[in-house]
């Protein structure tokens, strides 16, 4: 599987003033990543949900979380994935650190990095219309084989029509063929 999903990262971006990474985690090592990350949350206003295409990455940015992704990758996981990572963040990091210049050690967003790299892994809504989508395909294939399995048993009654209507004739041909005859 092709990697989707690069670099997330949770920004403290101050009003006014240099943002800081509280916590990341890359796919790459790219600096690029970190600037980045930095400028598009510093100019994203807080609340608001934001897609930045560049070349052939996606920078989705939520309340200072940022994920940057290949072209492909799905919007809706996407910030579904920031929102969920954001609401961890804020549960189990105390706001007392955030000050610190250092980077916050948060090893819930490296596990975000591994696991989230299919999208349907963050959308639920996606991982049930997958699931419909099999569902569907078996459901084809047995209605499919059912009506294979209906024209057989209409050819075994037309054959047992057929055959039922043979034997009268022969039982009426026998039987002419009989009189005929007298028996002593």
């Amino acid at each position: 599987m092709t990697t989707r999903f690069f670099s997330i990262s949770v920004i403290l971006a101050p009003p006014s003033g240099k943002s800081t990474v509280l916590s990341s985690a890359n796919d790459l090592s790219w600096r690029i990543m970190t600037f980045s990350s930095r400028t598009v949350a510093e100019r994203t206003a807080q609340g608001q949900r934001q897609s930045i295409q560049e070349d052939n990455y996606t920078a989705h940015v939520y309340n200072r979380g940022v994920i940057i992704t290949d072209q492909e990758y799905p919007v809706r996981p996407a910030f579904s994935l920031l929102s969920k990572l954001l609401d961890d963040f804020i549960a189990k990091v105390p706001q007392s650190s955030f000050s610190d210049s250092s980077s916050i050690s948060f090893p819930d967003i490296n596990t975000c990095l591994q696991k989230y790299q299919d999208p349907r892994q963050a959308d639920t809504i996606m991982r049930v219309q997958q699931e419909l989508d099999e569902t569907k395909i078996v459901l084809h294939k047995t209605i499919e084989s059912v009506l294979q399995r209906g024209e057989k048993l209409d050819n075994l009654v037309d054959r047992s029509t057929a055959l039922s209507a043979h034997s009268k004739m022969f039982y009426k041909t026998t039987k002419k063929q009989n009189n005929c005859c007298v028996i002593m």
